[in-house]
């Protein structure tokens, strides 16, 4: 078993204090001292979820469900919504990540510039080398000189390899790793790619050019496309999803910069929305600062 996923994020409690304040406990404070939902009081309890970057859909939502109903009291908000948000990730799938021994795995990374990127492909390498894998990065970003050369110095530091073709097709980028990754038995690649989204269409025919490579030189290899989004970024996370979904099958989020954050909300608003599990947090600078994401011990640190 990949050493991976039996990490632990031991202050995750600390990590998301700021999103348990302004999720959970600003909207159980708001009605706790009330004996019966009124309207005013469930549009201000709509309002708080609704700033605290749960999405306006899905805040709705679980205010109508208390509209709809008399058997759950103001004092039981609070297990109502770690039920609900329990119920929410789980409807997403799971949150381990893809991984077969003695296969070659890919990881098709997505995400717009800006978002920590290539600093996580960076991590995930150095965290697969570290459990004996043998790593290949393919610098898809081609068109970037800095997104290149970011992405080399990063790989050195995780002891992974790498391809870069500086102005070549990406997908091309991508067909060289494949061969490179079965001629010298690779078991995983790292694909990078671009992240413009101020032409959509370009993009989109980018990114689905290098599925079609995955697709056709190693079908049964691809084990994630994962979009990394910026925890900070709250609601324009759900945007971005959207775009990227659009253009590749996502099957999966990374999130990061969630220390100090208080729009971690996101991780519910994208298992809501889009039905994709988180499966990686970045909680911080250096290389073991990437960790598994685990659904209940989010909720415990939300709620307990």
């Amino acid at each position: 078993m990949f050493g991976f996923f039996k990490e632990k994020l031991q202050n995750l409690k600390d990590t998301v204090s700021n999103t348990a304040t302004a999720l959970v406990n600003n909207v159980v404070n708001s009605v706790s001292d009330e004996a019966e939902f009124s309207e005013f009081v469930l549009d201000d309890m709509e309002d708080t979820l609704i700033s605290a970057d749960l999405g306006v859909g899905y805040a709705s939502e679980l205010v109508d469900k208390l509209r709809s109903q008399d058997k759950i009291k103001p004092a039981d908000v609070k297990s109502y919504l770690k039920n609900e948000f329990t119920k929410t990730l789980n409807d997403a799938g799971s949150n381990e990540l893809n991984f077969k021994e003695d296969e070659l795995n890919i990881y098709f990374i997505t995400g717009v510039n800006g978002v920590g990127k290539t600093t996580l492909i960076a991590k995930l390498a150095y965290k697969f080398k570290n459990d004996g894998k043998k790593v290949l990065i393919a610098a898809g970003d081609t068109f970037r000189a800095a997104a290149e050369e970011q992405l080399d110095i990063w790989s050195k530091r995780a002891g992974a390899d790498i391809v870069r073709r500086d102005k070549a097709d990406p997908a091309s980028v991508v067909y060289e790793a494949i061969e490179k990754a079965n001629n010298e038995h690779y078991n995983v690649i790292l694909v990078d790619t671009a992240g413009r989204l101020q032409n959509k269409f370009n993009l989109m025919e980018e990114l689905a050019k290098i599925k079609a490579v995955i697709d056709k030189k190693a079908p049964e290899a691809l084990r994630e496309c994962m979009l990394v989004l910026d925890a900070n970024t709250g609601q324009n996370g759900l945007e971005q999803a959207k775009v990227f979904k659009e253009a590749v099958n996502l099957t999966s989020v990374a999130l990061t910069k969630l220390d100090g954050s208080a729009k971690g909300a996101i991780v519910l608003a994208v298992a809501k929305e889009m039905k994709l599990p988180v499966k990686l947090i970045g909680v911080g600078e250096k290389m073991e600062d990437l960790k598994p994401f685990d659904a209940d011990d989010f909720i415990s640190a939300l709620f307990d």
